[in-house]
Protein backbone atom coordinates (compact mmCIF):
# COMPACT_ATOMS: atom_id res chain seq x y z
CA UNK A 1 0.00 0.00 0.00
CA UNK A 2 1.27 3.12 -1.24
CA UNK A 3 1.12 5.81 1.74
CA UNK A 4 0.38 9.21 0.54
CA UNK A 5 3.14 12.08 1.06
CA UNK A 6 2.40 14.49 2.96
CA UNK A 7 2.64 18.03 1.64
CA UNK A 8 5.40 20.25 2.75
CA UNK A 9 4.54 23.51 4.05
CA UNK A 10 7.27 25.55 2.94
CA UNK A 11 7.88 29.65 4.35
CA UNK A 12 9.08 32.12 1.79
CA UNK A 13 12.05 33.61 2.93
CA UNK A 14 11.40 37.62 3.30
CA UNK A 15 12.16 39.71 -0.38
CA UNK A 16 15.63 41.75 -0.28
CA UNK A 17 13.87 45.57 0.10
CA UNK A 18 12.00 44.30 3.18
CA UNK A 19 15.06 42.63 4.89
CA UNK A 20 16.97 45.68 4.13
CA UNK A 21 14.58 47.76 4.73
CA UNK A 22 13.93 45.84 8.36
CA UNK A 23 17.62 45.89 9.48
CA UNK A 24 17.64 49.71 8.47
CA UNK A 25 14.70 50.86 10.67
CA UNK A 26 16.12 47.86 13.57
CA UNK A 27 19.87 49.99 13.10
CA UNK A 28 18.76 53.45 13.75
CA UNK A 29 16.43 52.48 16.64
CA UNK A 30 19.62 50.65 18.16
CA UNK A 31 21.97 54.19 17.10
CA UNK A 32 18.82 56.07 18.57
CA UNK A 33 18.58 53.99 21.81
CA UNK A 34 22.14 53.82 22.17
CA UNK A 35 23.37 57.46 21.57
CA UNK A 36 23.17 59.85 24.08
CA UNK A 37 20.86 63.62 23.44
CA UNK A 38 23.38 65.79 22.00
CA UNK A 39 22.36 69.26 22.59
CA UNK A 40 24.92 72.32 22.41
CA UNK A 41 25.08 74.26 25.93
CA UNK A 42 24.28 77.55 26.02
CA UNK A 43 27.28 80.32 25.92
CA UNK A 44 26.98 83.22 28.07
CA UNK A 45 29.78 86.24 27.84
CA UNK A 46 30.09 90.10 28.31
CA UNK A 47 31.13 92.63 26.22
CA UNK A 48 32.81 95.78 27.10
CA UNK A 49 33.46 98.62 24.96
CA UNK A 50 35.26 101.66 24.75
CA UNK A 51 32.48 103.30 22.88
CA UNK A 52 29.68 105.49 24.11
CA UNK A 53 26.21 103.75 24.02
CA UNK A 54 24.55 104.21 20.53
CA UNK A 55 27.08 106.20 19.63
CA UNK A 56 26.81 106.01 15.73
CA UNK A 57 29.14 103.45 13.50
CA UNK A 58 31.14 102.51 16.48
CA UNK A 59 28.74 101.82 19.65
CA UNK A 60 25.90 101.09 17.30
CA UNK A 61 28.15 98.49 15.27
CA UNK A 62 29.40 96.73 18.09
CA UNK A 63 26.07 96.44 19.72
CA UNK A 64 24.85 94.71 16.50
CA UNK A 65 27.73 91.94 16.83
CA UNK A 66 26.67 91.54 20.07
CA UNK A 67 22.85 90.55 18.42
CA UNK A 68 24.46 89.02 15.78
CA UNK A 69 25.90 87.12 17.80
CA UNK A 70 22.82 85.66 19.13
CA UNK A 71 21.02 85.62 15.69
CA UNK A 72 23.59 83.67 14.49
CA UNK A 73 23.40 80.61 17.24
CA UNK A 74 19.50 80.97 17.60
CA UNK A 75 19.96 82.33 20.71
CA UNK A 76 22.28 80.08 22.28
CA UNK A 77 25.12 82.40 22.27
CA UNK A 78 23.80 85.03 24.61
CA UNK A 79 26.42 88.76 24.99
CA UNK A 80 25.85 91.03 27.45
CA UNK A 81 26.99 94.65 25.73
CA UNK A 82 28.85 97.13 28.21
CA UNK A 83 29.12 100.71 26.68
CA UNK A 84 32.18 102.34 28.16
CA UNK A 85 32.36 103.25 31.62
CA UNK A 86 29.02 100.72 31.98
CA UNK A 87 31.43 98.46 33.48
CA UNK A 88 34.77 99.25 33.59
CA UNK A 89 36.48 102.74 31.88
CA UNK A 90 36.69 102.91 28.01
CA UNK A 91 40.59 101.92 28.19
CA UNK A 92 40.29 99.40 30.97
CA UNK A 93 38.32 97.11 28.46
CA UNK A 94 41.58 95.05 27.18
CA UNK A 95 42.45 94.18 30.45
CA UNK A 96 39.24 93.47 31.52
CA UNK A 97 39.34 90.69 29.05
CA UNK A 98 42.79 89.68 29.41
CA UNK A 99 42.22 88.80 32.96
CA UNK A 100 39.14 87.27 32.51
CA UNK A 101 36.88 89.18 34.06
CA UNK A 102 34.85 89.84 30.79
CA UNK A 103 35.13 87.31 27.49
CA UNK A 104 34.93 89.98 24.98
CA UNK A 105 35.63 94.09 24.08
CA UNK A 106 35.03 96.05 21.01
CA UNK A 107 37.44 98.68 20.35
CA UNK A 108 40.48 99.45 18.34
CA UNK A 109 44.00 98.24 19.13
CA UNK A 110 45.89 100.92 18.83
CA UNK A 111 44.64 102.23 22.13
CA UNK A 112 47.03 99.15 23.55
CA UNK A 113 50.26 100.53 22.18
CA UNK A 114 51.42 101.45 25.47
CA UNK A 115 51.85 97.16 26.25
CA UNK A 116 53.30 97.13 22.84
CA UNK A 117 54.00 99.62 20.20
CA UNK A 118 53.02 96.83 17.61
CA UNK A 119 49.40 97.09 18.31
CA UNK A 120 49.20 99.89 16.14
CA UNK A 121 49.77 98.56 12.92
CA UNK A 122 46.19 96.21 13.61
CA UNK A 123 43.86 99.42 13.60
CA UNK A 124 46.17 101.94 11.66
CA UNK A 125 49.83 103.59 11.16
CA UNK A 126 50.53 106.82 9.52
CA UNK A 127 50.68 106.14 5.77
CA UNK A 128 49.09 102.75 6.50
CA UNK A 129 46.51 100.38 4.31
CA UNK A 130 43.47 101.78 3.36
CA UNK A 131 40.44 99.05 4.26
CA UNK A 132 40.47 97.05 1.50
CA UNK A 133 44.59 96.93 1.82
CA UNK A 134 44.14 95.85 5.59
CA UNK A 135 41.69 92.88 4.56
CA UNK A 136 44.21 92.09 2.25
CA UNK A 137 47.06 91.91 4.40
CA UNK A 138 45.27 90.28 7.01
CA UNK A 139 43.65 87.72 5.23
CA UNK A 140 46.00 86.77 2.56
CA UNK A 141 49.62 88.04 3.27
CA UNK A 142 50.25 87.17 6.98
CA UNK A 143 49.09 90.31 8.68
CA UNK A 144 46.38 87.77 10.73
CA UNK A 145 49.02 85.18 12.15
CA UNK A 146 51.30 88.37 13.45
CA UNK A 147 48.39 89.89 15.19
CA UNK A 148 47.48 86.55 17.08
CA UNK A 149 51.35 86.12 17.66
CA UNK A 150 51.28 89.68 19.40
CA UNK A 151 48.53 89.20 21.11
CA UNK A 152 49.23 85.64 22.56
CA UNK A 153 51.55 87.38 24.98
CA UNK A 154 48.21 88.73 27.03
CA UNK A 155 46.02 85.91 26.42
CA UNK A 156 44.16 87.49 23.95
CA UNK A 157 42.49 86.97 20.35
CA UNK A 158 41.93 90.38 18.04
CA UNK A 159 39.45 89.38 14.72
CA UNK A 160 38.60 92.83 12.73
CA UNK A 161 35.02 94.04 13.51
CA UNK A 162 34.49 97.01 11.42
CA UNK A 163 36.46 99.99 9.86
CA UNK A 164 35.67 103.68 9.58
CA UNK A 165 38.01 104.32 6.11
CA UNK A 166 40.32 107.02 5.57
CA UNK A 167 39.97 109.59 8.15
CA UNK A 168 40.22 113.19 8.39
CA UNK A 169 42.71 115.17 9.14
CA UNK A 170 41.16 116.78 12.53
CA UNK A 171 39.47 120.19 13.70
CA UNK A 172 41.45 123.23 14.28
CA UNK A 173 40.91 126.73 15.66
CA UNK A 174 43.38 128.33 13.32
CA UNK A 175 44.79 127.30 9.64
CA UNK A 176 47.24 125.25 9.16
CA UNK A 177 50.10 126.14 6.92
CA UNK A 178 53.42 124.69 7.97
CA UNK A 179 54.94 121.81 10.63
CA UNK A 180 55.42 124.95 12.77
CA UNK A 181 51.77 125.76 13.40
CA UNK A 182 51.56 122.41 15.61
CA UNK A 183 54.24 123.11 17.75
CA UNK A 184 52.89 123.45 21.45
CA UNK A 185 49.43 122.56 20.09
CA UNK A 186 47.68 120.12 21.84
CA UNK A 187 45.20 118.02 20.16
CA UNK A 188 43.40 114.75 20.58
CA UNK A 189 45.63 111.61 18.76
CA UNK A 190 45.88 108.73 19.91
CA UNK A 191 48.30 105.37 18.51
CA UNK A 192 51.17 105.86 16.18
CA UNK A 193 49.87 108.93 15.06
CA UNK A 194 49.74 111.09 18.07
CA UNK A 195 53.41 109.86 18.52
CA UNK A 196 54.25 111.73 14.44
CA UNK A 197 52.74 114.63 16.08
CA UNK A 198 54.95 114.86 19.23
CA UNK A 199 58.33 114.92 16.44
CA UNK A 200 56.24 118.08 14.74
CA UNK A 201 56.53 119.62 18.41
CA UNK A 202 52.67 119.08 19.31
CA UNK A 203 51.44 117.43 22.58
CA UNK A 204 49.70 114.48 21.85
CA UNK A 205 46.60 113.84 24.17
CA UNK A 206 44.79 110.00 24.29
CA UNK A 207 40.90 110.81 24.87
CA UNK A 208 38.03 108.48 24.89
CA UNK A 209 35.27 109.39 22.53
CA UNK A 210 32.89 110.57 25.09
CA UNK A 211 35.65 113.00 26.74
CA UNK A 212 36.83 114.68 23.77
CA UNK A 213 33.79 117.41 23.09
CA UNK A 214 34.42 118.94 26.97
CA UNK A 215 37.64 118.95 26.51
CA UNK A 216 38.07 120.92 23.32
CA UNK A 217 35.31 123.57 24.30
CA UNK A 218 36.85 124.33 27.46
CA UNK A 219 40.27 124.63 25.69
CA UNK A 220 41.95 121.78 27.72
CA UNK A 221 42.99 120.46 24.12
CA UNK A 222 43.32 123.04 20.91
CA UNK A 223 42.35 120.46 18.57
CA UNK A 224 41.06 116.97 17.90
CA UNK A 225 40.74 114.29 15.36
CA UNK A 226 37.94 111.48 15.78
CA UNK A 227 36.95 109.55 12.71
CA UNK A 228 35.28 111.57 9.82
CA UNK A 229 32.11 113.58 8.97
CA UNK A 230 29.29 111.36 9.67
CA UNK A 231 30.77 110.54 13.58
CA UNK A 232 32.52 114.25 14.34
CA UNK A 233 29.19 115.86 13.74
CA UNK A 234 27.39 113.65 15.86
CA UNK A 235 30.02 114.82 18.83
CA UNK A 236 29.09 118.66 17.88
CA UNK A 237 32.85 119.73 17.26
CA UNK A 238 31.59 121.86 14.53
CA UNK A 239 30.40 124.07 17.47
CA UNK A 240 33.99 123.88 18.89
CA UNK A 241 36.39 124.62 15.77
CA UNK A 242 35.81 125.45 12.08
CA UNK A 243 38.59 124.46 10.02
CA UNK A 244 38.39 120.85 9.32
CA UNK A 245 41.43 119.09 7.41
CA UNK A 246 41.50 116.29 5.30
CA UNK A 247 43.16 113.58 4.41
CA UNK A 248 44.18 112.01 7.74
CA UNK A 249 47.71 110.72 7.41
CA UNK A 250 47.33 109.31 11.17
CA UNK A 251 44.30 106.41 10.31
CA UNK A 252 43.44 105.77 6.45
CA UNK A 253 41.93 102.32 6.97
CA UNK A 254 41.02 102.31 10.99
CA UNK A 255 40.08 98.95 11.59
CA UNK A 256 37.89 98.23 15.00
CA UNK A 257 38.64 95.03 16.56
CA UNK A 258 36.86 92.32 18.78
CA UNK A 259 38.58 90.91 21.32
CA UNK A 260 38.85 87.63 23.35
CA UNK A 261 39.66 86.26 26.14
CA UNK A 262 41.88 82.92 24.48
CA UNK A 263 41.31 80.81 27.15
CA UNK A 264 37.89 81.42 26.99
CA UNK A 265 37.65 81.20 23.00
CA UNK A 266 39.60 78.17 22.79
CA UNK A 267 37.04 76.56 25.34
CA UNK A 268 34.77 77.06 22.61
CA UNK A 269 33.84 74.02 20.32
CA UNK A 270 35.14 74.24 16.79
CA UNK A 271 31.49 75.51 15.12
CA UNK A 272 31.40 78.43 17.81
CA UNK A 273 34.65 79.65 17.31
CA UNK A 274 33.92 79.97 13.73
CA UNK A 275 30.28 81.68 14.37
CA UNK A 276 32.28 84.55 16.45
CA UNK A 277 34.85 84.73 13.40
CA UNK A 278 32.02 84.96 10.61
CA UNK A 279 30.25 87.65 12.70
CA UNK A 280 33.39 89.38 13.22
CA UNK A 281 33.30 89.62 9.12
CA UNK A 282 30.20 90.76 8.97
CA UNK A 283 30.76 93.59 11.19
CA UNK A 284 33.86 94.01 9.76
CA UNK A 285 32.30 94.83 6.29
CA UNK A 286 28.51 96.70 6.99
CA UNK A 287 30.32 99.22 9.77
CA UNK A 288 32.49 100.31 6.88
CA UNK A 289 29.36 100.09 3.95
CA UNK A 290 27.52 102.15 6.69
CA UNK A 291 30.13 105.01 7.11
CA UNK A 292 30.52 104.98 3.20
CA UNK A 293 27.23 105.38 3.05
CA UNK A 294 27.16 108.40 5.62
CA UNK A 295 29.59 111.04 5.55
CA UNK A 296 29.17 112.25 2.16
CA UNK A 297 25.68 113.87 3.14
CA UNK A 298 27.12 114.61 6.76
CA UNK A 299 29.63 116.54 5.34
CA UNK A 300 27.24 118.53 3.29
CA UNK A 301 25.59 119.31 6.06
CA UNK A 302 28.63 120.39 8.31
CA UNK A 303 29.79 122.67 5.23
CA UNK A 304 26.64 123.95 3.74
CA UNK A 305 24.72 124.49 7.09
CA UNK A 306 27.09 124.86 9.69
CA UNK A 307 29.71 126.68 7.94
CA UNK A 308 32.28 124.49 8.60
CA UNK A 309 35.58 125.40 6.59
CA UNK A 310 37.07 122.49 4.30
CA UNK A 311 40.95 122.69 3.79
CA UNK A 312 43.44 120.50 2.62
CA UNK A 313 46.86 119.63 4.38
CA UNK A 314 49.70 120.94 1.56
CA UNK A 315 52.63 119.15 0.71
CA UNK A 316 54.89 120.53 2.86
CA UNK A 317 52.76 119.81 5.62
CA UNK A 318 52.01 115.77 4.80
CA UNK A 319 56.00 115.82 3.69
CA UNK A 320 56.51 116.83 7.26
CA UNK A 321 54.74 114.07 8.77
CA UNK A 322 56.41 111.80 6.98
CA UNK A 323 59.78 111.99 8.10
CA UNK A 324 58.45 112.52 11.47
CA UNK A 325 56.26 109.28 10.81
CA UNK A 326 59.90 107.26 9.71
CA UNK A 327 61.37 108.61 13.17
CA UNK A 328 58.52 107.01 14.93
CA UNK A 329 59.11 103.98 13.27
CA UNK A 330 62.50 103.62 14.10
CA UNK A 331 62.08 103.76 17.56
CA UNK A 332 59.06 101.42 16.91
CA UNK A 333 61.20 98.74 15.66
CA UNK A 334 63.96 99.38 18.65
CA UNK A 335 61.21 98.00 20.69
CA UNK A 336 61.37 94.28 20.36
CA UNK A 337 62.34 91.43 17.72
CA UNK A 338 58.21 91.01 17.35
CA UNK A 339 57.65 95.13 16.62
CA UNK A 340 60.33 94.70 13.98
CA UNK A 341 59.29 91.61 12.42
CA UNK A 342 55.19 93.20 12.22
CA UNK A 343 57.19 96.60 10.64
CA UNK A 344 58.75 94.57 7.89
CA UNK A 345 55.67 92.45 7.19
CA UNK A 346 53.45 96.18 6.95
CA UNK A 347 56.00 97.82 4.86
CA UNK A 348 56.13 94.34 2.38
CA UNK A 349 52.60 94.54 2.04
CA UNK A 350 52.03 98.13 1.94
CA UNK A 351 54.93 97.95 -1.28
CA UNK A 352 53.02 94.74 -2.90
CA UNK A 353 49.42 95.59 -2.07
CA UNK A 354 49.60 99.53 -2.62
CA UNK A 355 51.31 98.97 -6.01
CA UNK A 356 47.72 97.61 -7.03
CA UNK A 357 45.91 100.15 -5.63
CA UNK A 358 47.66 102.55 -7.58
CA UNK A 359 46.66 101.30 -10.56
CA UNK A 360 43.25 100.37 -9.47
CA UNK A 361 41.20 102.15 -7.11
CA UNK A 362 42.98 105.58 -7.38
CA UNK A 363 43.65 106.12 -10.84
CA UNK A 364 40.06 105.30 -11.64
CA UNK A 365 38.04 107.68 -9.18
CA UNK A 366 39.97 110.72 -10.12
CA UNK A 367 39.22 109.93 -13.50
CA UNK A 368 35.48 108.89 -13.33
CA UNK A 369 35.29 111.82 -10.95
CA UNK A 370 37.20 114.47 -13.33
CA UNK A 371 34.76 113.32 -16.22
CA UNK A 372 31.46 113.62 -15.30
CA UNK A 373 32.23 116.46 -13.03
CA UNK A 374 31.77 114.79 -9.73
Amino acid sequence: MIKEKKSLKVSKSPSRRKFFKTAAATGVAAVALSAPAVAKERVEASMVATWPRDFPGLGTGAQRLAQRLSDMSDGRIQVTYYAANERVKAFDSFDEVASGNSQMYHGADYYWVKKHPAFGYFTAVPFGFTYAEMNAWLKFAGGQELWDELTDDFGTQSFAAGNTGVQMGGWFNKKIRSANDFKGLKMRMPGLGGQVLGKLGGSPISLPGGQIYENLVSGAIDATEWVGPWNDEAMKFQEAAKYYYYPGMHEPGSTLACGVNKSWFTSLSKSDQLIIKTACDWADTTTMAEYNAKNGAALARLVNESGVKLEKFNDKVYDAFAKGAAEVFDEVQQHSALAKKVHAAFVKGRKEIGAWTNLSDGPYVAQRNRALGV
